[in-house]
């Protein structure tokens, strides 16, 4: 690492710290993944230049997305839950739809880490980690812990299918192969603020999931106001702890591919959490007044 490593974060595409060398594939390389040998020689071939704009091009698609998308959600509900239509495609059924829909942010990550350069560093494995670690949790813990959610729209679980193989390649590729840190990265402030951001955005994210999930008590039907926990400040608190795990990931990642995640997740969820304080202030006379929406004290 060349003293560039040393100044502060410039959030440069996968690029903490200052540049990265290109990894140039070497010579022969192009014929080698040609000839069969595998998914990894194909990777370290298109390694380079090249991908690293790809990727940042992907980046600042994925803020457009979140941007687009909260521009649309203010005059279409988000198709899904209480909100589902059959406008939007034939009703799959949730857990198996859930399941489907987020796997590729778990299995692409993964995949791209076994081909990737920097994916033996420490650095890159905990953040890694933590991604991947996000995603078995919603691809393979939470769909079985749904209580008769509701169908999900064909059209929903296309548009979040795709999602997951677009975010799962922009930060799996980021972190396995571009992004470089300096030996002592995880001892930095930046790492540790991001990564204990990340941690209580997770563990509110899930309390607040087990909230909503045990409004009703079995045989049960129709809607409650949710209470306890991170509910007492905030209409969403499924969405403001999902939105400060991915910005304390951003932190600890200072890459421009975790920045345009986070962003993205703030547009979209932010949108999706007015949506549910509107529905809420209609449907319960007494709900609470001083509840606000996304952020507390707030927002």
């Amino acid at each position: 690492m060349n003293g560039a490593a040393r100044l502060p974060p410039s959030l440069r595409t996968s690029a903490p710290f200052g540049s990265l060398r290109l990894r140039s594939a070497p010579p022969g390389m192009a014929a080698a993944a040609g000839d069969g040998e595998g998914p990894c020689a194909f990777w370290r071939r298109v390694s380079g230049a090249e991908e690293r704009r790809l990727l940042e091009l992907l980046a600042y698609g994925l803020v457009a997305l979140g941007a687009g998308s909260a521009l649309l959600l203010r005059f279409v509900p988000m198709p899904y839950g209480r909100y589902s239509s059959p406008r939007f495609g034939c009703p799959l059924p949730a857990r198996p739809a859930w399941a489907l829909q987020e796997l590729p942010s778990l299995l692409v990550p993964l995949a791209l880490a076994a081909c990737g350069a920097a994916a033996g560093r420490w650095p890159n494995r905990l953040l890694l980690g933590g991604f991947v670690l996000h995603y078995l949790h919603r691809a393979l813990i939470f769909p079985f812990l749904i209580r008769q959610g509701k169908p999900t729209p064909f059209f929903t679980f296309l548009l979040a299918l795709l999602f997951c193989v677009y975010n799962g390649y922009l930060q799996g590729r980021s972190l396995s192969n571009y992004a470089e840190y300096p030996s002592g990265w995880l001892k930095d402030p930046c790492f540790i603020a991001g990564f204990i951001g990340w941690l209580v955005g997770m563990a509110i994210n899930i309390h607040s999931d087990h909230i909503l999930r045990n409004l009703r008590k079995p045989g049960e039907t129709g809607y409650k106001i949710p209470r306890g926990g991170m509910f007492e400040y905030v209409s969403g608190a499924n969405f403001f702890g999902e939105i400060l795990e991915w910005f304390g990931f951003a932190l600890a990642c200072c890459t421009i591919e975790s920045l345009a995640f986070a962003l993205c997740t703030l547009f979209i969820l932010g949108s999706r959490a007015k949506q549910h304080h509107q529905w809420y202030l209609e449907k319960f006379e007494d709900y609470p007044k001083d509840r606000k929406i996304l952020i507390p004290f707030v927002y």
